[in-house]
């Protein structure tokens, strides 16, 4: 669809603006809230970031342009009613002025303490934990549990796995949304000291993940 196609389907304001929706590509947070005219969405087309019109100001700012907290645009989608934007970007930097990731960073009982707030990258937890455990492995130092399961050997290893998956089942038995998370997050930490104790990589489990996700599916 060219540029000129595309501002024919969005439905304008009467002030000629279209609420933009601003979505972290990686993350799927939603960042920012804006609003383009027709000459910011040809200039966030063209140029593959993303331009906005400024109410309050009465101008177009390119965002990042003065913070340098630009936002790559991945895809540009308009809704069913053609009234809103969806922009999904990769941000080099926070999103807010305030120097938060996203805008969103308060909810219905006011400010969200740090450690509530989302995160650019929601799955740095994993990558974190694989790291400890490959240290643990290497350095083996003395009362670590990650060093005893690995010390105890795959037996040890795949007998846990076993125990915390029986544990998962009975906390989705019992509807326990505690319960299941608890014992989710150890069987995926004694998964992850399987992965390493086989030399996988957790990257490749994420690749099969993708590959399953993208492969066409096959019509009965």
């Amino acid at each position: 669809m060219t540029t000129s196609n595309l501002i024919d389907q969005i439905k304008w304001s009467a002030d000629g603006l279209v609420p933009a929706v601003v979505q972290d590509a990686v993350s799927k947070e939603v960042l920012m809230l804006a609003y383009m005219n027709q000459e910011s969405l040809k200039l966030s087309l063209d140029s593959g970031e993303t331009w906005f019109w400024s109410r309050s100001r009465g101008e177009l700012w390119n965002k990042g342009a003065t913070s340098g907290n630009t936002q790559k645009i991945v895809s540009l989608r308009y809704d069913c009613d053609g009234d809103t934007l969806l922009v999904q970007v990769v941000p080099n930097g926070p999103a807010c002025h305030t120097g938060a990731y996203t805008c969103f960073y308060r909810d219905a009982d006011g400010e969200l303490p740090e450690d509530k707030r989302p995160a650019a990258d929601r799955f740095a937890t994993l990558s974190a934990l694989e790291e400890t455990i490959a240290k643990r492995d290497a350095e083996r130092p003395e009362g670590s549990y990650t060093t005893y399961l690995f010390e105890k050997g795959l037996d040890k290893i795949l007998k846990k796995i076993g125990e915390e998956t029986a544990e998962v089942i009975i906390g989705g038995k019992n509807e326990d949304r505690q319960e299941i998370r608890s014992e989710a997050a150890d069987l995926i930490f004694h998964l992850m000291v399987l992965l390493r104790q086989q030399r996988i990589p957790f990257d490749e489990v994420l690749a099969e993940l993708e590959f399953r996700h993208r492969k066409p599916t096959k019509k009965n």
